[in-house]
């Protein structure tokens, strides 16, 4: 049995990865905000579809709630064997038209959220010497489309961390691995709010119409018989789950693609040889791939 973190419980992907990794036998400690509140029916159905489950209050954006949910979780477990940084909003509109402010909300969740998770269980999977954290990245983290530029913003910034975190964790004999979904129906669109600056929109004219009904194509796309299912991104969080260490991939890419698995082919090695070509390969055991 192994001790798992999944955070952004309460629906999506995440929902499905708590019944799952219980399902197998493992103890899962589902984080979701408001528990007790707008989240009630997931808490539920979490906890009555298996003893393993045990959902905790905590918001990925806020230290004090981050630091207090952990405290809780490693005096219960003892040490965590595998955390699923699943939480993220998307925003989907004109770029230019997005405050700092709700470019800033998406970055709190997206990428500083899951700095604060991962922080709060590294030290414990450090001292242990194993560990697995899964990031959830996407498709955008690697390419940047039209109209989700806030968005792909905050899935760069956790790429670009989550690699630079690999090479050093993995000489106490941790992995950081990246999941990069495609477009899946998840709710994920449904997330979003509408970009603050009126007065841009206006200025944009047809175009400013674009993102919304892309939108609606997206969703009636998603929901459709040949849409990808996102059971197939929860069977590779179980898959990466047991994998051994060192035979983890950086990067996986589930469903549409994008051609973001060739740029990952293509890139991947380039971004391996910066050990050599820093000459610190020794000092970080030359993990790659």
């Amino acid at each position: 049995m192994k001790n798992v973190i999944i955070t952004g419980s309460s629906n999506g992907f995440g929902l499905k990865a708590a019944k799952d990794f219980a399902d197998k036998g493992n103890k899962v400690f589902a984080t979701m905000r408001n528990p007790n509140g707008k989240n009630t029916n997931a808490k539920a159905e979490l906890e009555s579809h298996s003893t393993h489950i045990k959902v905790v209050d905590m918001d990925v954006t806020n230290d004090a709630s981050v630091k207090e949910a952990m405290s809780t979780i490693l005096a219960e477990a003892g040490n965590i064997d595998i955390l699923i940084n699943n939480a993220g909003i998307m925003y989907l509109g004109i770029t230019e038209a997005f405050s700092v402010e709700q470019a800033k909300f998406q970055m709190e969740t997206n990428y500083f959220g899951a700095i604060r998770v991962m922080q709060a269980v590294l030290p414990s999977m450090r001292k242990v010497g194993s560990g697995l954290i899964i990031n959830t990245s996407s498709l955008v983290g690697r390419i940047s489309p039209p109209f989700f530029g806030t968005y792909t913003a905050t899935k760069h910034a956790l790429e670009g961390y989550s690699q630079a975190l690999r090479y050093e964790v993995s000489s106490f004999g941790v992995d950081i691995v990246l999941v990069e979904p495609g477009p899946f129906g998840t709710g994920l669109l449904a997330s979003g709010q509408a970009p603050a600056h009126n007065e841009v929109l206006e200025t944009y004219g047809q175009l400013a119409g674009v993102p919304t009904a892309m939108g609606e194509n997206f969703a009636q796309m998603l929901q459709s018989e040949d849409a990808p299912d996102p059971q197939w991104v929860v069977d590779t969080y179980l898959k990466l789950a047991e994998l051994p260490f060192g035979s983890r991939p950086t990067r996986t890419v589930v469903g549409i693609t994008w051609g973001t698995d060739e740029i990952n082919n293509l890139t991947q090695p380039i971004q391996d040889n910066i050990l050599k070509e820093m000459q610190l390969e020794e000092v970080l055991g030359g993990v790659s791939a």
